[in-house]
């Protein structure tokens, strides 16, 4: 049989899986021939997974870094709700004055759990993957780290010349420094054995783990890099797991106070509180907190902004249990530390003191009423409910315009938030107030179902307006209402979280960490000493090449600075 015919043969398919790969010459000597499953005629023929290859698989995708960077992204995300919307954690009364304003989308955002947002099952969801996540991220790669900060930097590949930052500097007579230190003394070079140990301690000097082969040296650094890497993503597990730790022992609590009030840190005292799971009540350290006055900055030279709030400052006194009283300033993002907590300003507003007698003469209520802003100039509305009036109880509706003014229709508006021209408008009602039922009921609403209006829109008399220091009369001898003045009231968060300092501290690590992940760069460089071929005196040449593990922009320039270095401290003149 002819050459031609044997590798027809071979190379025929039909043919049994009888030929050798020895015989065929373009294929490779440990080239092994397998024997082909029938693919299917619907497709491509694959392995089934089964159960336990599905939970690999979603497992694998779920502790990849790109899951992680996407869950952190989501989770970002998902904290937005958060701030557009009022939480019931932060903000209880903002939530009740949303559900006022806008009664259609409320009860849908409120089974989306909106206005709990971070404490929801879907944030909740986000949050547990992220941790699950970067833990089956981090695990995996550390032990890869490990692994490679024991292992042997890399051999000296043979041609340097194809790698970056080459350079080939000969080493000859004419190019070695008279008088330069430990010269060979026949050829009168530097020997190959001092210019390999000179190269090792140049390159330990610039941070490099340094392994000998033979005449060349194989350097390597960076490792550093994925050292920041871990230690960023370790830190944000550190600060979700903190987080969690943290906001179940901790809490936070509202309290609307008003001029001259003082605030005791009991739960009684909290208007809303909102504990930890893990919280129990002697975390309360005791103190006492006195609102002493509120001032606001407003805008008055821009014409365009008149009106607008410049700053808004709280002088409170406050003492803690057993110490002496403290005068302190309390502003927006200027918060308070004591006992613990931080005392946050939140909001103000105005409240309207009152004074009201029923039909027998006696005072049925004397009291500072907090009126809740709706719009930008503080017109305010707020209820008055007086459940001990006789012979009936007594119920007001009221809007309070700090700088009144009265439109064509004979309502009035407010024209600028600050007191100029104050002015207090009721709708009065008697009748059973509900308030003995035992249905707990806002304050800062009135049913008016069942109760008869007696001074209104929908009444013969109309609303009673009032100034500072008057008093008026009610309509059917129901008695009479005095207001003797506005004050100013603020709301305040006070907010309990033990794990404060420890996100502080993870928080810094992995702004460490991530630095050091981005600037540090991950090299490998070689120096490797080549005698020349035939050469007569044992000249040779220095070559220099780098390697870089990603992007490195001055990989060059640091092959050239350890060449210019090494051949420095040889005594070698680099050449022009």
């Amino acid at each position: 049989m002819s050459r031609q015919s044997e590798t027809d043969d071979v190379t025929d398919p039909s043919t049994s899986e009888g030929t050798d790969a020895v015989s065929d010459p373009q294929r490779p000597s440990d080239h092994v021939d397998g024997t082909a499953a029938p693919v299917p005629d619907g497709g491509v023929n694959q392995p089934k997974l089964g159960f336990i290859g599905y939970l690999r698989f979603f497992w694998r995708q779920l502790t990849s870094m790109r899951t992680a960077l996407f869950l952190l992204m989501l989770l970002a995300l998902a904290a937005i709700p958060g701030s557009l919307v009022p939480q019931r954690t932060a903000d209880p009364n903002g939530v009740v004055q949303y559900k006022a304003d806008h009664a259609t989308l409320y009860p849908i955002l409120d089974k989306l759990q909106v206005f709990d947002t971070y404490t929801s099952v879907w944030f909740s969801a986000i949050y547990l993957l992220l941790f699950v996540s970067l833990i089956g991220c981090i695990v995996p790669r550390t032990r890869h780290h490990w692994q490679a900060l024991r292992t042997r930097p890399p051999k000296t590949p043979v041609r340097l010349t194809r790698l970056a930052g080459f350079r080939s500097v000969p080493v000859e007579r004419d190019t070695v420094a008279d008088g330069a230190a430990e010269t060979d003394a026949a050829t009168g070079l530097p020997s190959v054995e001092r210019a390999v140990t000179r190269a090792m301690a140049v390159l330990k000097r610039s941070g490099y783990r340094v392994e000998r082969f033979g005449d060349s040296v194989s350097a390597e650094r960076g490792y550093l890099r994925e050292t920041g890497n871990l230690v960023f993503h370790a830190a944000l597990v550190g600060v979700l797991l903190a987080v969690g730790v943290g906001g179940g022992f901790g809490y936070t609590g509202q309290r609307l106070l008003v001029e001259g009030q003082t605030f005791s840190n009991v739960l009684g005292s909290y208007d809303s509180f909102n504990p930890g799971r893990w919280f129990n009540q002697g975390q309360l350290h005791g103190y006492n907190l006195t609102l002493d006055k509120f001032v606001t900055k407003y805008e008055e030279r821009n014409l365009n902004a008149l009106g607008q709030a410049l700053d808004y400052s709280a002088t409170v006194t406050s003492r803690v249990k057993g110490g002496e009283p403290k005068t302190s300033r309390l502003g927006v993002n200027d918060p308070l530390s004591i006992g613990g907590t931080n005392v946050y300003l939140l909001g103000n507003g105005y409240a309207m003191d009152v004074t009201v007698r029923d039909g027998d003469g006696n005072v049925a209520f004397r009291d500072d009423v907090p009126f809740l802003p709706a719009d930008a100039n503080y017109t305010s509305t707020g209820v008055i409910k007086v459940p001990d009036a006789a012979p009936e109880q007594l119920g007001m509706v009221g809007f309070f315009y700090p700088t009144a003014v009265k439109l064509g229709t004979g309502a009035f508006t407010s024209n600028y938030p600050d007191t100029e021209n104050p002015l207090l408008s009721l709708q009065v009602y008697t009748g059973n107030l509900g308030l003995d039922d035992g249905v707990p009921r806002s304050v800062y609403q009135l049913d008016t179902s069942g109760l008869q209006q007696i001074a209104g829109t929908k009444a013969e008399t109309p609303s009673i307006q009032l100034k500072p220091g008057q008093t008026k009369q009610l309509p059917g001898d129901a008695g009479s209402i005095t207001f003797n003045g506005v004050k100013r009231y603020v709301s305040l968060d006070v907010h309990h979280d033990p794990s404060q300092l420890v996100v502080g501290g993870f928080a810094v690590l992995a702004v460490l960490g991530l630095l050091t992940s981005l600037f540090v760069p991950r090299r490998r460089v070689w120096v490797k000493v080549v005698p020349r071929t035939g050469a007569e005196h044992g000249e040779y040449d220095l070559e220099y090449a780098g390697l870089a593990r990603g992007e490195d922009p001055n990989l060059e320039r640091a092959v050239g600075e350890i060449a210019t270095r090494h051949t420095s401290d040889l005594g070698v003149r680099m050449p022009q």
